[in-house]
């Protein structure tokens, strides 16, 4: 990683991206394991990971370079830190999303000196800078999104991790479970929803997939041995009707947060039961907690958050317990107790729960809370769905966008089917997904970014909406869009379409279009992904 070729200047700073939970803190464990072990790497004599997580918990002391190394190795106390430079030293920073410093390297002052007191954020952006321990090796993970935060200048390489392929994505049900008959039939479900497919990159949503779509394997098994009947109950996963087998993320989401609730249920309260018995309050707690976190762009929360929601953090580890799969714990090395959800796509998901929560006991859009106002509930739904396409639209780094997604998709009668007794069920469901259907549209006609108008699709389809897309299938049937006058929406929704198809684009062929500097810029992100461009 940190090779340099003959021509290339020495790569001191490496900058690793990746989108929440894809594999970035697993690799940095992976390349120190391997190091410690002898494997590879030998050539590093000292290797100190330093996660941002705990290393926020220290934001507002003032400490010397060696005094947080200290901290996080207490072993290397004695160690004359003037003479690293006669060594190889690597620096993992790790985690920079999650940092909670001003990371100012604008303004901060330069510094040298490993022995004197001084802000944490002044000590980062130095040795980043090279301005402390100039030799030092530095890798720094990171979610796309905070990754403007390093200036350029300061970065060597940039590398990214981007989660498993399409075969990764099979071989991963097929180890996962040891019958390749259940397996198979995961596979071809997952497999017919390409947002379901595509989201499989991310181990994670494989993990909640093969969860979700094994219980109601299982439960269907259970049924038909209850009623004496001989079938085999995997047969009937595709013959299924959408309540029982998800076929959009809110769906999927949704069955999840529902099997998550029965285990607990059935772990302390001794029984199962097929009904959800929902805990409001724990519902709630948790929701406000992944609402306003989401909305600082904050995924880990220390105990102040909880308190601020509500949270006993003495009863903290309850909810962790209850719940091990949703939300969790974590203990630092040495600098105290940290909480999170155990993905942000589940942080999202709760988000979005809590605001359509807050919507019907409050009869108020949960971004404008300090109003006095309440409104109708049907104009309430439709106003805190359009204000939330609006914020996600607003969003430079893009993080509501997966939660814009399960907000709308819980809208849904048929998805709020599934969480009966905590969700009220909508009366004119068909009026509201009309008109915010109609409203996203129209999003489209002013100059979106490639990442938002194919969200906004993503979001259609939730909505279970295709017209669009529909559209473009039509004239990509006919042969073609070359001499096609396309409008906004039809050019993002042609992006949509390519970037979504079932085979891996080999070539992209601009005169198969329309031969115009429009068609390039709007194909862009297609361009980007094809193995070759013409």
């Amino acid at each position: 990683m940190f090779e340099a070729s003959e021509q290339d200047k020495e790569i001191r700073t490496v900058l690793t991206k990746g989108v929440a939970d894809i594999g970035k803190s697993v690799s940095v464990q992976k390349f120190v394991l391997d190091w410690a072990e002898g494997k590879e790497n030998q050539d590093i004599s000292f290797i100190f990971p330093l996660p941002f997580r705990e290393m926020n918990l220290k934001e507002q002391e003032k400490l010397s370079f060696m005094g947080l190394i200290t901290q996080f190795f207490p072993e290397t106390k004695g160690l004359d830190f003037t003479r690293l430079n006669k060594f190889k030293v690597l620096f993992i920073l790790d985690g920079l999303d999650e940092c909670r410093l001003p990371v100012n390297f604008k303004d901060n002052e330069t510094w040298r000196d490993v022995s004197s007191p001084v802000s944490l954020d002044i000590l980062l952006t130095n040795l980043i800078k090279g301005n402390l321990l100039p030799s030092a090796l530095i890798w720094i993970t990171t979610r796309p999104a905070a990754a403007s935060k390093i200036p350029p200048e300061c970065i060597d390489r940039l590398t990214e991790i981007r989660g498993f392929s399409d075969a990764q994505k099979e071989e991963y049900f097929k180890k996962r479970f040891t019958n390749e008959n259940l397996a198979n039939k995961i596979i071809n479900h997952i497999k017919q929803s390409k947002s379901l497919f595509i989201m499989c990159h991310i181990p994670v949503f494989c993990w909640i997939s093969a969860t979700v779509l094994h219980n109601i394997l299982e439960e269907k098994r259970k049924n038909v041995v209850k009623n004496n009947q001989a079938d085999d109950a995997s047969k009937t996963l595709q013959e299924s009707n959408t309540e029982d087998t998800p076929k959009t993320l809110t769906q999927m989401y949704t069955h999840f947060l529902r099997f998550q609730i029965q285990q607990s249920r059935q772990k302390y309260g001794g029984e199962y039961a097929p009904d959800v018995s929902w805990d409001m309050d724990f519902i709630l707690s948790l929701g406000k907690l992944a609402f306003h976190q989401l909305e600082r762009n904050n995924v880990i929360f220390y105990d102040t958050d909880l308190e601020d929601c509500g949270i006993d953090i003495n009863k903290a580890s309850v909810y962790s317990g209850m719940c091990t799969q949703i939300f969790k714990e974590e203990k630092g090395i040495i600098l105290g107790t940290m909480y999170c959800f155990v993905h942000l796509s589940i942080q999202e998901f709760t988000a979005a729960l809590y605001a359509h929560l807050f919507l019907d006991i409050n009869k108020k859009n949960v971004f404008v809370q300090d109003s006095t106002k309440q409104e109708n509930k049907s104009k309430a739904m439709i106003d805190l769905l359009k204000t939330a396409v609006d914020k996600a639209l607003e969003s430079d780094n893009g993080h509501l966008d997966l939660f814009l997604r399960f907000l709308l998709g819980l809208s849904l009668q048929s998805n709020r089917r599934l969480l009966r007794g905590l969700l009220t069920q909508q009366d004119d469901n068909d009026k509201t997904k009309k008109e915010i259907v109609q409203y996203i549209k129209r999003k489209f006609e002013a100059n979106l970014s490639p990442e938002r108008s194919i969200n906004l699709f993503y979001c259609l389809n939730e909505l279970n909406d295709q017209t669009l897309v529909e559209e473009i299938q039509t004239h990509l049937n006919k042969g073609g869009l070359s001499f096609t006058h396309l409008s906004p929406a039809q050019w993002s929704a042609l992006t949509f379409v390519l970037l979504t198809s079932e085979k891996e684009l080999e070539e992209f062929d601009l005169q198969k279009f329309r031969k115009s500097d429009e068609c390039l810029i709007r194909l862009s992100a297609v361009i980007k992904t094809s193995k070759r461009a013409m």
